[in-house]
């Protein structure tokens, strides 16, 4: 079972008429755009597919343009930049590696030439390579620590330097620049069979809060979205039947499954004005699941 955004996958939440399992919450109304974060570019990292995908959307509903980012399935990475364009916003899809320097470097570039700044950029792009922790190759660690943190690394470290350069422009934000970074329950929660994966977001918490501390007095907001479990394509067999959801459900004390729009709407959130001032904090969106469901009858 995963917690957390897979560049690999296609695009994810049910389709309208899909059935859903029992107990299971079916896709969420969209409300409408209030274009929050009009005038306000942005890049999200793994966008093709699941919590990317869902990021991308909310953002260019509330009125930003964006690039969407990839590194497998460029018609699923087209196919959300035609929605973005469907809702007036300009999209640009950019096949980029984020755990290679050179490119994630290039697609700043790009993304730059093309908007002129980018104001937002969600570090969202991450993978799993599952193994005990006995059997797990050198190749499964740091293929997962090479997307999930370097990755992130990457490409906050050139959105900082994009904020600096540009500075605070206060008619479109009261602050520089805002960084998102997509964590997970598992930056607290221990995942035995998952080691790689877990420090990896042990990692990514701790790299957003240092980063938030250091450049705070940049007005550069930094923080990050920790999501519990996500209805994607990922972990299918999580919920796929009434029997998976059930087991599922012991973990989430709300009762209901996360959609990828709720992290979207978080993301906006933290994007926006209205989060000016917060920064360096983990904003768990889980029903509930690091609140100790097994403790909930006394342990």
């Amino acid at each position: 079972m995963s917690h957390s955004p897979d560049t690999s996958s296609t695009p994810g939440a049910p389709a309208p008429g899909d059935p859903v399992p029992p107990g299971a919450s079916p896709a969420q109304p969209r409300p409408a755009s209030s274009a929050v974060l009009k005038g306000q570019p942005a890049l999200v990292t793994g966008a093709n597919s699941g919590i990317g995908r869902a990021v991308a959307l909310s953002l260019a509903r509330a009125g930003a343009d964006v690039v969407v980012n990839y590194v497998t399935d460029p018609d699923a990475a087209e196919q959300v930049a035609g929605e973005i364009r469907n809702l007036g916003r300009r999209a640009l899809t950019c096949r980029a590696d984020v755990s290679k320097e050179d490119e994630v470097e290039a697609m700043f570039a790009q993304a730059v030439e093309t908007f002129g700044t980018l104001h937002i950029v969600v570090c969202n792009a991450g993978l799993q390579r599952d193994a005990p922790f006995h059997e797990m190759s050198l190749s499964q660690w740091n293929t997962v620590i090479g997307v999930n943190l370097t990755g992130q690394f990457l490409c906050a470290r050139s959105a900082v330097r994009e904020f600096a350069r540009r500075g605070v422009d206060e008619h479109v934000s009261a602050a520089a620049g805002k960084i998102i970074h997509m964590s997970s329950v598992h930056e607290m929660i221990p995942w035995a069979g998952h080691a790689n994966y877990a420090a990896s977001k042990g990692g990514v918490m701790m790299l957003m809060r240092s980063l938030a501390q250091e450049v705070a007095p940049l007005r550069i907001r930094v923080n990050a979205i920790a999501p519990g479990a996500i209805r994607t394509p990922i972990n299918t067999a999580a919920w796929q039947t009434p029997e998976a959801y059930a087991e599922l459900m012991k973990l989430v004390p709300y009762k209901r499954i996360g959609e990828p729009d709720d992290i979207g709407r978080a993301a906006v959130w933290l994007a926006s004005d209205a989060s000016d001032y917060v920064t360096g904090t983990s904003l768990f969106v889980d029903g509930g699941m690091t609140l100790f469901p097994g403790f909930s009858s006394g342990g």
